[in-house]
């Protein structure tokens, strides 16, 4: 009798089960074109829809709390983009730290792994920016829950493996977003991150500089940084000129006489961090007899004098408040320009941040991530240029670290790439980066110097333009 009853209870239920399961797929049918799948994700809407040759490509918003700690409080809309493959390749998440493009692109992991690529735009860029913003929910970990966030909600769509990327910045945070989350992603490829670990020792600036290039190059930037100034009365005179005819103001900074200081000191960092040792030709070699044009020409080529104006400043206000807050940023010594020709030496975040935010540093944020990757990296790896000032405080891995590499690519600057290695670690990291995505071949497993991209190299996609700004 109980066997009897047992069995009509398990008919009963499994009768019930299997109604159930058709009611719900009677009301809500599975949606099978990808857009109607990513709309079909809560807080998910378009922007628009671009073509593109063998993918889809969305532009997003999403909506995200601006205090993941009390989501109650408010939220915002983040803009992300989507470089639709295939639900059956492995997922690319990438950063660049700052505003994303709208413009369909692929970054490198994307084509080394034939994938897709979802792309976050920074919280507190515009127009990913709560209204009214509120500056103390701007922090490495609300930026990492963004994106956490956001892979949750996409992790049912894409669901292979993902690997999480981005350059300067975006390297960055790619490297707190897996020290806060290292369970998402299955692997990370992290592009000229600087680690700013103790913010007031900045001496490996300061070497890098003394030795980086060539001696005949390095007296060629410095003797047109140093005649900058010597010439500041009449190039400021220049300046005022060019300031009154666009529009720009100094307000942020404080005066035009510290914009221009300012360009000028970041000149040869500028050099370095876009130029290449090939380039040194177009600087002017004998700086004490060349004219102003000349002298003009070449800090505003490599430095730009509208950066340090009001107008140039307030796109890059989020990043200037992260760097005086948690990121750290470098202070530099000068040794070849006398000191009475340097009124303020180089500016920390505060001058470039509006006076009504307040800001207030916290050291212990980069320690923190500095010692999660020396003792708990599984599956990074890190990619520097041997010429990249940025790369003078790079991460470094301890004995904790697991599969995990750094390598560096000879006389490259802030772009440098896999591609740029010397081929046994090109082959080695190209290989593991498959290899994290779930997608190396036998070959290829069996031997890491046969990897290559599996997809071929598309000159609008792979391209990348330089922005022409001196932030990481």
């Amino acid at each position: 009798m109980r066997k009897a009853l047992r069995w009509l209870l398990a008919l009963t239920v499994l009768i019930g089960t299997l109604s159930t399961a058709g009611s719900a797929t009677a009301a809500q049918p599975e949606a099978t074109d990808i857009k109607d799948r990513l709309l079909a994700i809560p807080g998910m809407s378009l922007v628009e829809e671009k073509p593109y040759t063998g993918y889809r490509f969305f532009v997003l918003n999403y909506t995200q709390p601006v205090d993941h700690r009390h989501p109650s409080k408010g939220t915002f809309q983040q803009r992300i983009t989507v470089l639709h493959k295939d639900v059956s390749r492995p997922t690319v998440f990438y950063t660049g730290g700052y505003n994303v493009s709208t413009t369909p692109s692929r970054r490198e992991p994307t084509q080394i792994v034939d994938g897709n690529q979802i792309s976050m735009e920074y919280r507190y860029f515009t127009p990913s920016r709560p209204a009214p913003a509120d500056w103390t929910k701007l922090d490495i970990w609300q930026a990492a829950t963004d994106q956490h966030r956001i892979f949750t909600a996409l992790k049912p769509v894409y669901d292979q493996k993902w690997i999480s990327t981005g350059g300067s910045k975006g390297g960055m945070t790619a490297t707190y977003y897996e020290r806060f989350y290292p369970r998402d992603m299955d692997g990370v490829v992290a592009y000229v991150a600087p680690n700013d670990v103790v913010n007031r020792e900045d001496s490996a600036y300061d070497e890098f500089f003394a030795n980086v290039g060539t001696e005949e190059c390095r007296d060629r930037l410095n003797g047109v940084q140093r005649e900058a100034l010597v010439r500041r009365e009449p190039l400021e005179q220049r300046y005022a000129a060019y300031a009154a005819e666009n529009g720009y103001t100094f307000k942020t900074v404080g005066s035009l006489d510290k914009a221009y200081e300012a360009t000028v000191l970041d000149y040869v960092w500028g050099f370095w961090q876009y130029s290449l040792l090939s380039d040194c030709d177009t600087v002017p070699a004998d700086a004490k007899n060349a004219t102003d044009e000349e002298i003009w020409t070449s800090i505003d080529t490599i430095a730009g004098f509208s950066f340090y104006t009001d107008q140039g400043l307030e796109p890059y206000t989020p990043y200037y408040y992260q760097a005086g807050t948690q990121l750290g940023a470098p202070t530099i010594v000068f040794p070849h320009i006398e000191r009475k020709y340097i009124r303020y030496g180089y500016l920390p975040p505060r001058y470039f941040v509006p006076r009504d935010i307040e800001m207030r540093f916290q050291p212990w944020a980069m320690r923190d991530v500095d010692r999660w990757v020396r003792t708990n990296a599984r599956q990074m790896l890190f990619v520097y240029g041997e010429n990249d000032p940025w790369g003078a405080e790079p991460f470094r891995l301890g004995k904790g670290a697991r599969d995990s590499y750094v390598f560096t690519a000879p006389g490259a600057n802030h772009g440098a790439r896999v591609a740029g290695l010397v081929d046994s670690e090109k082959a080695l990291a190209t290989a593991k980066i498959l290899e994290w995505a779930g997608v190396a071949s036998a070959s290829v497993q069996a031997n890491p110097s046969a990897a290559k991209p599996l997809a071929k190299f598309d000159a609008k996609l792979d391209k990348r333009g330089v922005e022409r700004t001196l932030r990481p």
